[in-house]
């Protein structure tokens, strides 16, 4: 079949790789100019490793393991109060995000094609095939869509409706960005908590930088589709007199060039398939970033999808009910963690 797949984070090139194997043409749009080198370390936890190896990337993918060895849990005045054990945040396995995209791009960029600097902006579809618009290139039809396009997946608005309907808000939000490493952590974590805030901050293999997340309460994701400006008015203003070395953290803020926010939220669908269109990761049932198994959640659902469509015999109808009969007991329990992460955070 001719497979349109939106999204070249994580989902989107992994399942191109299975599909394309199993002798489809795959053609990958994103919207960014060019692979993200933003976001922050990815963790693996249980079954996803049966996926990395059939994808051929795991031991180049341990490679670049960060090696985290924990993370002190710091009283108000920034004082090492406890310990919390290596795997609650960075899981059995932990690297840079920016690596595994490049990763899954160069296990697929020879076979698959990119249109990177492009994006879906209309969809139509019958029992033959899906017409697609695109922001830059002319229209196509292809046998199937997918939408591996994240929480805010441009496929299923078009689809499934507004982002509203399907969203939902978990009490906090946050900017993320890369700082000169303050604490002199190695290879460690750092957890600040005060009430309807927090900041963790980790170094892993460069020990002159360190990652840093600032969270706070809100009550409302709309925060992501603001601009850096307010944003950050938004964040410092949120983070206003908490003291330690906040305000350090929010002048690196503001002078990071990897800056990126983001809230906690989970999408919740009544089906993940509307036709000849299905959603896969993120798009389709994200668990909340206070989940710790978004990633491997996105590659489960890749491989899922892939292997029903394999065995259907072209039957694509009842590959996507098999693909979400099977994967639904897995993501309503990830969806559960990822609510009780962020009541840890006391901000649901």
């Amino acid at each position: 079949m001719k497979i349109l797949i939106s999204g070249a984070s994580v989902a989107g090139p992994a399942l191109a790789f299975l599909l394309h194997r199993d002798g489809h043409e795959v053609t990958v749009v994103e919207r960014a100019p060019a692979l993200r080198d933003s976001g922050y370390a990815v963790d693996f936890r249980g079954a996803v490793f049966e996926v990395l190896a059939d994808l051929g990337i795991l031991e180049e993918v341990r490679g670049h393991a960060t090696g985290m060895r924990g993370t002190d849990l710091l009283d108000a005045g920034g004082n090492r109060a406890g310990e919390l054990p290596a795997d609650v945040f960075a899981g059995e396995l932990e690297v840079p995000k920016r690596e595994l995209t490049r990763i899954l791009h160069a296990r697929t960029a020879a076979a698959v094609r990119y249109v990177f600097d492009d994006s879906i902006n209309a969809i139509e579809q019958d029992a033959d095939g899906v017409r697609v618009g695109f922001e830059r290139a002319a229209p196509d039809t292809y046998d199937l869509v997918v939408g591996a396009d994240g929480i805010y997946s441009v496929v299923r608005r078009l689809v499934f409706g507004p982002h509203s309907e399907a969203v939902r808000h978990l009490g906090m939000s946050g900017v993320g960005f890369s700082a000169p490493n303050r604490l002199a952590l190695d290879r460690r974590g750092a957890l600040w908590r005060s009430p309807g805030r927090a900041v963790y901050a980790f170094s892993g293999a460069d020990a002159e930088r360190m990652s840093v997340s600032l969270s706070f309460a809100s009550d409302s994701p709309e925060l992501d589709l603001l601009g850096r400006a307010e944003q950050e008015r938004i964040t410092r203003e949120r983070m206003a007199g908490a003291g330690w070395i906040v305000p350090r953290l929010l002048d690196d803020m503001s002078a990071a060039t990897d800056l990126y926010f983001s809230s906690a939220c989970q999408v919740h669908l009544d089906r993940w398939s509307e036709g000849r269109v299905v959603l896969v990761g993120d798009a389709g049932y994200c668990a909340a970033p206070t989940s710790g198994m978004g990633t491997s959640q996105a590659l489960i659902g890749a491989r899922t999808l892939a292997r029903h469509l394999a065995e259907s015999g072209g039957d694509h109808a009842k590959a996507f009910a098999a693909y979400e009969q099977e994967l639904r007991p897995y993501v309503a329990e990830n969806q559960e963690i990822g609510r009780e992460g962020a009541r840890r955070f006391g901000a649901e």
